[in-house]
């Protein structure tokens, strides 16, 4: 997933604001107690998804895919004042140790955490989202935008995570590809070609696509 040499990265890390004792904390029962430590956000795309918070200093986000919860903490600390974290998961074994770090953060209530299929939750979410984070089964990554599109804000951001795929998105020509990695071959040429949004994809971690929908 990681794209940079490792002495790179570690000096990224280095030069932005550290991670709190929470968010490490967080990183370390994940690893410890959770299959596929592997897709937690960590501090990197954690500090960046706070900072694309404050920086539109957003009132309402959504995020699809909570996992352990490190990067929807994130989300919520670049609230605005009185802004709302709407976080949907279907994974309900993991809710008690979400919601404690929820309550640890002491933003629990900024944040609406619901379990069960995203597909059916958006359609009866209200919006404006004026940030969407989509992290979630990837196969799925195209009803996921067509679902929340018409429910962002103009001028509202929304970031897809995992967007290169470990590489395999540039897969030589030729070679069988996966469902979810045609799926994500899919979903980045749809964004490409959306007129509604304009967009960037940024090599951070596993790629992070960014679209902004127009005024």
């Amino acid at each position: 997933m990681e794209f940079i040499d490792p002495a790179l990265l570690a000096y990224c890390e280095a030069h932005t604001s550290p991670e709190d004792p929470l968010l490490q904390k967080i990183t370390r029962e994940t690893q410890a107690k959770v299959l596929m430590p592997r897709m937690l956000s960590g501090h990197l795309q954690g500090k960046t998804l706070e900072l694309f918070a404050k920086m539109i200093r957003a009132q309402s986000i959504l995020e699809i895919g909570t996992y352990t919860g490190y990067s929807g903490i994130c989300l919520a600390r670049g609230l605005s004042k009185g802004g709302k974290l709407t976080t949907l998961d279907i994974n309900d074994e993991l809710e008690p140790m979400v919601r404690g770090f929820f309550e640890e953060s002491g933003l629990a209530h900024q944040i609406d955490y619901r379990l069960g299929n995203a597909r059916e939750i958006i359609p009866t979410l209200s919006g404006p989202f004026d940030l969407v984070f989509i992290d979630a089964d990837k196969y799925y990554y195209s009803e996921y935008f067509d679902l929340v599109i018409d429910k962002v804000s103009p001028g509202g951001i929304i970031l897809a995570d995992n967007v290169l795929w470990s590489g395999k998105v540039v897969q030589e020509e030729g070679k069988k590809v996966d469902k979810d990695t045609q799926a994500l071959l899919d979903f980045n040429r749809k964004v490409q070609e959306d007129s509604r949004v304009e967009n960037v994809l940024l090599p951070l971690r596993d790629g992070i696509l960014m679209a902004r929908k127009l005024d």
